[in-house]
């Protein structure tokens, strides 16, 4: 049986995840203008660009804080559990606040595949809590 402590831990992990993964793509936006005449000093020049920008800098120390809670409850939690819980989840997270920051949504292909991501992950749940013979 699955304590709900970790069920809520995957839970603020899809949220940490999720929800920063919009914010991470638009404090990205402009990284295409640096520009350097060779790879190395490029990708300095890249890095230097991402960690000053505080658009970036804050949706990416979050979601590294969500990787953190991800690895703790890995130490608890059954693999089988944890590991389609939180990715499905972070996916629909995604799409939702991508949504509330007006981007395109997908339609009800995409309202489809919610409500079945969130009926296998109701499914995952429910079987791992109730206690098994």
């Amino acid at each position: 049986m699955v304590p709900i402590v970790e069920v809520l831990c995957l839970l603020l992990v899809a949220v940490l995840w999720g929800c920063t993964n919009p914010f991470l793509k638009r404090g990205t936006e402009g990284i295409e203008q640096v520009k350097k005449e060779n790879r190395f000093l490029q990708f300095l020049a890249e890095v230097k660009f991402l960690f000053l920008n505080i658009k970036y800098l804050i949706p990416f120390l979050l979601n590294q804080s969500g990787s953190l809670v991800y690895y703790l409850t890995l130490a608890t939690t059954d693999l089988s559990l944890a590991v389609p819980v939180a990715n499905s989840l972070t996916f629909l997270f995604t799409l939702l606040t991508g949504k509330v920051l007006g981007e395109e949504f997908g339609g009800k292909r995409a309202v489809g595949g919610m409500v079945l991501t969130m009926t296998g992950i109701s499914l995952c749940i429910l079987s791992s809590t109730t206690e098994s013979n």
